[in-house]
Parts: structure tokens; C-alpha cells; sequence
């Protein structure tokens, strides 16, 4: 018995064309409508300014 048959390559081939077949018949409702809905951008983020009461200055000046 050898590793790498060609049996070994076949039934992966088949199985591969089976199980994309399988997919793509359980997802072909969805793709009747759009494939991906337009994009739209984020809001803007506000970063707040320092603060008066966190600013660090020497002391004694």
C-alpha cells in the first residue's frame, strides 16, 4: 500500500468538488441580492484638548 495513490488523489478531488457543490447550492439564496453592501465611512472621533488641572508645571515659579 503506497502513501500518495492516485486513489488518494481522487477521492480528495471528489470529495473537494462535492463539498464546493454542497456550499455553493446552501449559499445561493443569499447571492440572489447584492454581494456586499456599500460601504460608508465612521464618524469622526473628538479627541478632548489637555486640561487646565493636568497640566504639569514647576513648582515655585
Amino acid at each position: 500500500m503506497r502513501l500518495f495513490s492516485p486513489d488518494l488523489f481522487r477521492n480528495f478531488g471528489i470529495g473537494f468538488v462535492f463539498g464546493a457543490l454542497l456550499i455553493a447550492g446552501a449559499k445561493a439564496e443569499s447571492w440572489v441580492g447584492e454581494l456586499a453592501p456599500a460601504a460608508q465611512a465612521a464618524e469622526r472621533h473628538e479627541t478632548p484638548g489637555p486640561s487646565a488641572e493636568f497640566v504639569i508645571a514647576p513648582e515655585g515659579r
